[in-house]
């Protein structure tokens, strides 16, 4: 045991700490282990505070502390439990990083991407909250620019908008893949160029249905035709064979007037797109929500029996 004026020099510091000469000497020049007084020869001695501060300083060091946050700590400018609560959300971020980076090399591993693929997807997926709904915020602004605020359309520029405050602190390598491709279709001109076609001809032109009913009832005899073009689609029919015009029938019956089919069919065409459809898809996907069912094949199948009726 030693008494309060015991002195020490850097060596039996050293000693009596386990931390290096070199190291306690590092610290004594930064200011955080001043020594008590000097030898008639100019060494630094040190007395039993300082073996105290040194256990504090090797603690905060090995908790990741800069040498500044240290000195604030042991100046009493900042409170043990005020670094460390601060240091616990540094942490937090790190780890979100890190994470994200092994869902990024987790698709790397699985996809096989090019270095400069690579470098892309690392480039998108580490982005922060803001910065990712700023580049979503920034493709909805332009595709809906000067539609009518009270118009059914601006529902639908709401609901693209919709990104996860973050991603998840463990996300699946499909949800950055997602996003990763989310962000390179909504940088692609030809696609703004097509949304915004689609809502502008959403202004003029109602939305595509074979039927003449109520809302409600037309919206649910839509899906049962897409069904059943879907489950033409999938069976392999052939759009202008015999047995897709029998499908055809069912679906618009063979008395409607040509005319009404042609608008019906440059309706599924103005509004049929598979990269819209896809946008939805990746947007479930990185809000980690149940992937809407394709309809796009099943209106690519229809769009193609109606040009042979036309025919």
């Amino acid at each position: 045991m030693s008494t309060p004026a015991e002195l020490f020099t850097i060596g039996q510091l050293a000693s009596r700490t386990g931390v290096s000469a070199r190291t306690i000497r590092f610290w004594s020049d930064a200011g955080l282990v001043p020594p008590a007084a000097r030898s008639g020869s100019g060494y630094r001695l040190y007395d039993a505070e300082a073996v105290a501060r040194i256990d504090l300083v090797r603690t905060l060091r090995e908790l990741g502390l800069g040498l500044d946050v240290v000195q604030a700590v042991l100046s009493r400018a900042s409170t043990v439990a005020e670094v460390a609560a601060a240091h616990v959300t540094v942490l937090d971020a790190q780890i979100r990083t890190l994470r994200l980076r092994r869902a990024v090399l987790s698709t790397v591993a699985r996809n096989g991407h090019t270095i400069e693929e690579t470098l892309i997807m690392h480039k998108l997926a580490r982005l922060s909250a803001q910065e990712r709904q700023r580049i979503i915020d920034d493709f909805v602004d332009g595709v809906f620019a000067g539609t009518d605020p009270t118009s059914p359309a601006m529902g639908i520029a709401r609901g693209m908008r919709q990104l996860p405050v973050e991603l998840p602190d463990d996300p699946a390598p499909e949800q950055v893949n997602a996003w990763v491709e989310l962000a390179e279709l909504v940088a692609s001109e030809d696609f703004r160029q097509r949304a915004r076609a689609m809502v502008l001809a959403a202004q003029t032109q109602p939305r595509p249905s074979t039927q003449a009913q109520a809302p409600d009832q037309a919206a649910a005899d839509d899906q049962a035709v897409f069904a059943q073009a879907g489950q033409a689609a999938a069976g392999g029919i052939a759009p202008g064979s015999p047995e897709g015009q029998a499908v055809l029938d069912r679906i618009v019956p063979p008395g409607t007037p040509a005319a009404q089919r042609a608008r019906l069919l440059e309706q599924l065409e103005t509004f049929t797109d598979a990269r819209v459809e896809r946008y939805w898809q990746l947007l479930a996907v990185v809000n980690g929500q149940p992937v809407p069912p394709p309809v796009v094949p099943a209106a690519e199948w229809l769009i193609a029996a109606l040009r042979a009726n036309v025919r």
